[in-house]
């Protein structure tokens, strides 16, 4: 299985442009979407090609491969604009290996409010726009960091990517900003 993670859209047009781009050469199974979509929140800029219904209308055209999650910046208006389901605070993916992927934004459940999971099991979630893959006590921690707002080191948009065994944050040249072995 193959799985595509972005997360903090934020809006962008172009950034969505390019995760959907990344994500149909990546031949992923699913693109895992981590929350704030479409809204750029009140302590966020503008974002460049700041277009809510481009995104939407973008996002739906593969509405079948999206897992998404709720962010704090989504809402009901938003949900109105998708035709897949972006208002739940996490889902679970359940790997062939038996471990389990938990999808969450970041502000409810992240590395330091954890729901209960078995050792080696992964908490996945941005809402930092800070990229992460590494063991956090029993479980691993990944952020694929934000499209549009990277705040990681050296400060480029990424996105992540489950291939096999190895999850991995990416920046859009297909450089490993961080990888880790499940």
């Amino acid at each position: 299985m193959k799985l595509f993670f972005a997360s903090d859209l934020h809006g962008s047009l172009p950034a969505t442009q390019r995760v959907i781009d990344t994500f149909l050469a990546s031949k992923a199974d699913h693109l895992i979407l981590l929350g704030d979509l479409i809204n750029f929140g009140p302590r966020n800029p503008i974002p460049e090609g700041h277009n809510p219904i481009g995104v939407a209308d973008l996002l739906n055209q593969y509405a079948e491969s999206i897992i998404a999650v709720r962010g704090n910046c989504d809402s009901e208006v938003d949900q109105m604009l998708l035709s897949f389901p972006i208002m739940s605070d996490y889902n679970i993916v359940l790997l062939p290996t038996g471990k389990k992927i938990f999808l969450t934004h970041g502000h409810i459940y992240n590395a330091d409010k954890r729901p209960l999971l078995k050792k080696g099991d992964v908490i996945a979630h941005g809402h930092t726009h800070i990229t992460v893959a590494e063991w956090q006590g029993e479980q691993i921690i990944f952020n694929p960091g934000s499209t549009t707002f990277p705040r990681n080191e050296g400060g480029k948009p990424s996105y992540g990517l489950l291939d096999g065994t190895n999850l991995s944050v990416l920046d859009f040249d297909g450089n490993i900003l961080n990888s880790i072995k499940l």
